[in-house]
């Protein structure tokens, strides 16, 4: 059970790191420099966060020239979506908060 799509797709997700250039990518689509830039953070460390999350087509590349631009995949947009939407009405009345 621990190889099901679920596990293999949040365990992607399970990283600060990578939630914040999701984060980031939902805005715009940016190159590895940009990301580093907005992040505060190594390239070495964004770049192995990109490959990780590019393995599950949660983010894809597309090639400018020489510099590669990263942005999310279209299949991630509705789940982000649906998060938000989550976060907006649903943790508004957990007991617990989500946040």
């Amino acid at each position: 059970m621990k190889n099901s799509p679920y596990h293999i797709f949040f365990k992607k997700l399970a990283n600060k790191l990578r939630i914040d250039i999701i984060t980031s990518l939902s805005k715009k689509s940016k190159s590895v420099l940009q990301l580093t830039n907005d992040l505060k953070q190594e390239q070495s460390k964004i770049s192995h966060a990109l490959r990780s999350l590019s393995s599950c087509n949660i983010v894809k590349v597309t090639k400018k020239g020489k510099q590669r631009i990263y942005s999310l995949s279209k299949t991630i947009l509705p789940i982000l979506k649906a998060i938000k939407e989550h976060e907006k009405h649903i943790c508004k009345i957990c007991p617990v908060k989500c946040k």
